[in-house]
């Protein structure tokens, strides 16, 4: 990998004698005044570090929208599980745990089209759980 660009940062610095230095040593430069130092190196861009901060916000915000994704079809399923002991007679008391845990469970941020949806879903799984006496927090 070969980087270029106006800030290249170059091999081990000689020492006045020409030869190089070991690696790891340490010496002192000449001292410079200040407008010497003021104008020495140009500003640094930061375009690659907010590039890098804007991926990373979308990444958070796919992945903020995975999890809320993942929540509701977990909610769904335990739903589904709840409708079949229903139909076989009994819901089974452990069912309805799991259903108490995924709705205890705090929410994050997520987009306002899937928030909606799972609100709803959540909602659902709270009225089947009132039914049956449990309350989830």
């Amino acid at each position: 990998m070969r980087i270029e660009g106006q800030n290249r940062i170059g091999g081990p610095v000689t020492r006045a004698t020409g030869r190089p230095q070991a690696e790891g040593s340490f010496t002192l430069q000449p001292e410079r005044s200040a407008s010497q130092a003021a104008g020495a190196a140009p500003a640094a861009s930061f375009t690659g570090i907010d590039a890098l901060l804007a991926l990373q916000a979308v990444d958070d915000a796919l992945q903020s929208k995975r999890k809320a994704v993942r929540r509701g079809r977990g909610l769904i399923e335990a739903l589904e599980g709840l409708q079949a002991d229903l139909l076989a007679g009994q819901p089974s008391e452990g069912r309805l745990n799991r259903l108490m845990a995924l709705l205890s469970q705090p929410r994050e941020f997520i987009p306002a089209d899937v928030a909606a949806l799972l609100a709803d879903i959540e909602l659902r799984a709270r009225v089947e759980l009132a039914k049956r006496g449990h309350f989830p927090a």
